[in-house]
């Protein structure tokens, strides 16, 4: 049962690097315009979400992969930031938008069991 928590996780960060690679134009689009090298940072970050959630199923990876994921939530805050903050993003309800900030914290605690 323990388990279960780790494997939903897992499964979180794999779809969400898949999902770079489906419809890269969302990601695109919450990068900051101060960030360079944008396709290649989605593409990048969508690998890395893929790997480090490939990494997490297996026990000699599982800490490294935790660490990954803390750090590539730390790299990415900056884009939900961006999100939360700028004019382009009007339409998205203001409770997702500043929803997301908090849920960074969650995430790299939930990460952070598995050190």
């Amino acid at each position: 049962m323990e388990q279960i928590p780790l494997y939903i996780m897992a499964v979180f960060y794999i779809a969400a690097g898949v999902y770079h690679f489906v419809n890269p134009g969302f990601y695109l689009k919450i990068m900051p315009p101060y960030f360079p090298f944008h396709k290649t940072a989605v593409w990048v970050s969508g690998l890395a979400e893929v790997l480090l959630g490939v990494g997490l199923l297996f026990e000699p990876s599982r800490s490294f992969s935790a660490y990954g994921i803390i750090f590539l939530l730390v790299a990415v805050f900056p884009a939900n930031v961006y999100m939360a903050t700028s004019e382009r993003f009007h339409k998205v309800p203001a409770w997702i938008k500043w929803g997301r900030l908090p849920l960074q914290f969650v995430l790299v605690w939930w990460a952070y069991l598995y050190i």
